[in-house]
């Protein structure tokens, strides 16, 4: 059941911080660059209490001998579930709370753009950051919730206003360059 968003929470970006210092460690020497991401990267909105990690690193495949690395990190990992080209790991504590997600790709990849977008956005646009929280919060009220059915009850805010995002994000980023 996913029946539990809490307001933001500023110790989530330290928790991000000491994860990636820890990741980066354990999977030396391959080289990553970690991103927070996820809701509880958005400033001022609800979220599970779950830190999402994006990771980018050189070749996915490298990730695949360091499993062992992960799992002493208390990490699950997941292959790709799903999505082409990236590792996924999750994160869950031995009463079966997921702590973290972690989603790695290869530099370059477009899953990387839209989820900076996603998130860069969303702090930058309070009103749209409220309105997304606001769907989580009437989500997670509903009765028999599931984690399938908050995903789809998020899918479309989410596609919609991560069009605008990576034009936004696009925009943004040509203008400093």
């Amino acid at each position: 059941m996913v029946n539990h968003v809490t307001a933001h929470d500023p110790t989530w970006q330290i928790a991000f911080a000491t994860e990636a210092s820890a990741i980066k460690q354990a999977i030396c020497p391959i080289a990553i660059e970690l991103h927070h991401v996820g809701s509880t990267a958005i400033h001022g909105i609800l979220a599970k209490p779950i830190i999402d990690l994006l990771g980018a690193v050189a070749d996915v495949s490298a990730l695949d001998v360091a499993q062992t690395a992960f799992t002493s990190l208390g990490y699950e990992a997941m292959g790709s579930y799903g999505i082409n080209g990236r590792r996924y790991y999750r994160k869950i504590t031995p009463s079966g709370v997921r702590t973290h997600h972690l989603h790695v790709f290869e530099h370059g990849s477009h899953h990387i753009e839209r989820h900076l977008a996603f998130r860069d956005y969303l702090n930058a646009h309070a009103e749209k950051a409220q309105a997304y929280s606001d769907l989580k919060r009437k989500l997670t009220a509903a009765p028999n919730v599931t984690w399938d059915s908050y995903l789809d009850g998020k899918a479309e805010f989410v596609q919609m206003t991560e069009q605008k995002a990576l034009s936004w994000y696009r925009s943004s980023r040509s203008a400093t360059d």
